[in-house]
């Protein structure tokens, strides 16, 4: 599975090697299970959808006082406000329990499925591998050690670590350094146009290659990836035409 001239890959983490959306998907049905033992349907939904609103759009400062966990349950508790008018006072505990029954949810189902773990360990019997994720790092932190997936790479480096995330060239940089390839010596794998497709370009990898598993068209006027595949599981393909 050797591809000439390609000495590394970089894989991105999130919604390519695991369905971080399904594991979410699960979590959140999880809270309105509970939540509806004191709430009506419709209010319940309602405040799902705030919570997940806010996640989308969440900003994070690290030397903000506050840890990535606080300001998860503040998700909560907005989106109680916002709904229901006020702080749910007959459990205000409420808001710290539908976090951790999200977060602990979504850990409890993220995994390398066998297919992906067999490909990755092939895949560095012949290259070097690189887990390069973005988002805050106790998050990401968190989720590398529920999959125990650290040994399976030669270098695992997030975005929350460093002054820039993808798809700043530095970070790609690093993460070049860290492995002692050159940038024509890669390939940069992820589902995002946004930060992998993009970084990887800006950083000037050997090709970038595209997880399209929604078999979604490009928004018009974004980056084209190299080559775009359904899942990565299909990388193989790819690098042979790399040779």
């Amino acid at each position: 599975m050797n591809s000439e001239g390609i000495k590394a890959i970089l894989l991105d983490l999130d919604n390519t090697l695991i369905d971080t959306a399904g594991a979410g998907g699960v979590a959140i049905q999880k809270v309105t299970e509970l939540l509806k033992t004191t709430l009506d349907h419709e209010h319940t939904i309602a405040i799902c959808d705030r919570f997940k609103h806010k996640l989308h759009h969440e900003t994070f400062d690290p030397a903000g006082g506050r840890t990535i966990d606080e300001v998860r349950i503040s998700h909560w508790e907005e989106s109680f406000q916002e709904v229901m008018g006020g702080s749910p006072s007959s459990n205000p505990t409420l808001a710290s329990e539908c976090y951790y029954q999200w977060k602990n949810t979504r850990l409890e189902l993220l995994t390398i499925t066998p297919p992906v773990l067999t490909l990755l360990k092939q895949l560095r019997t012949s290259h070097k591998l690189l887990l390069l994720t973005n988002g805050e790092t106790q998050t990401q932190r968190e989720k590398v050690v529920a999959l125990g997936c650290q040994g399976l790479f030669d270098a695992v480096v997030v975005g929350g670590e460093h002054a820039e995330e993808k798809p700043a060239r530095s970070i790609f940089t690093h993460c070049f350094g860290l492995l002692a390839v050159q940038a024509h010596d890669c390939v940069m794998v992820g589902d995002s146009l946004d930060t992998d497709i993009v970084g990887g370009f800006k950083a000037g990898v050997r090709a970038t290659v595209w997880i399209n598993n929604g078999g979604v068209c490009p928004p018009e006027g974004s980056v084209n990836p190299d080559y775009t595949i359904p899942s990565v599981l299909d990388l193989p393909e790819v690098l042979a035409k790399l040779k």
